[in-house]
């Protein structure tokens, strides 16, 4: 079995940070899936607008180490569209030991704290 593909890391990044905002009480106004388009996710909650910028990552590389530039760009058109950008980086391990690489059959642990604001 071949390991998870960067498309697939990134679905499951979705699925993850999508359940949570859900849970919390988000409002999908569009969820775009492709992973060199940003925002993610662009929701209301209590009348105010959010970009989501969704990174799913594999261990050891760190899930909140985002590109400056692209959360510069993305940052620039929330501020045009008055929405709040968060950051939501996911990261995915083997559970059974984090050194094994990651396939579609392996049960996975998962490292997501939330979201994280940027002003």
């Amino acid at each position: 079995m071949s390991q998870l593909t960067q498309q697939e890391i990134h679905q499951l990044a979705m699925q993850e940070v999508g359940d949570y905002l859900e849970a919390e009480g988000y409002e999908f106004l569009a969820v775009n899936s492709q992973i060199k388009r940003t925002p993610q996710f662009v929701c209301v909650k209590e009348k105010k607008l959010f970009f989501i910028v969704v990174q799913g990552t594999l261990y050891p590389k760190a899930p909140k180490k985002f590109d400056a530039d692209l959360i510069q760009k993305v940052k620039d058109h929330a501020e045009k569209n008055n929405a709040q950008l968060f950051l939501a980086g996911v990261g995915f391990a083997h559970a059974e030991n984090y050194d094994y690489p990651l396939t579609k059959k392996d049960p996975y642990a998962v490292n997501f704290h939330g979201l994280e604001a940027i002003q």
